[in-house]
């Protein structure tokens, strides 16, 4: 096989664009480990984020696949986000870098 062929290419930078970057992590981590939020209590958990920097990074999640967003038909709208199965299954990761502080921390 190639250098150049696609099955010999390291997935790292595809996935870092995936879930990289502050929000992106948080709102993951939010979203996995404590359930499906609405708007306004994921913006209240992820310290520091913008209403429109939540939005761009729910967007380019879901456009990724690892957030689904729900809206609801009820007078105001309801809108929900969560982990899709391909989010759910980043919780290892999350886990394996916790451990790894917790590691280097001793």
């Amino acid at each position: 096989m190639a250098d150049d062929e696609p099955d010999s290419l390291c997935p790292a930078p595809i996935v870092f664009t995936m879930i990289g970057g502050k929000w992106k992590l948080a709102i993951l981590k939010t979203l996995i480990f404590k359930g499906t939020k609405r708007f306004g209590d994921l913006r209240r958990e992820v310290d520091g984020v913008t209403q429109t920097m939540l939005t761009k990074q729910l967007r380019a999640l879901e456009t990724d696949g690892l957030v689904r967003r729900e809206v609801f038909p009820e007078v105001p709208p309801r809108v929900e986000y969560s982990a899709t199965k391909d989010g759910l299954s980043l919780k290892p990761v999350f886990e394996a870098m916790h451990l790894w502080w917790l590691e280097r921390k001793r």
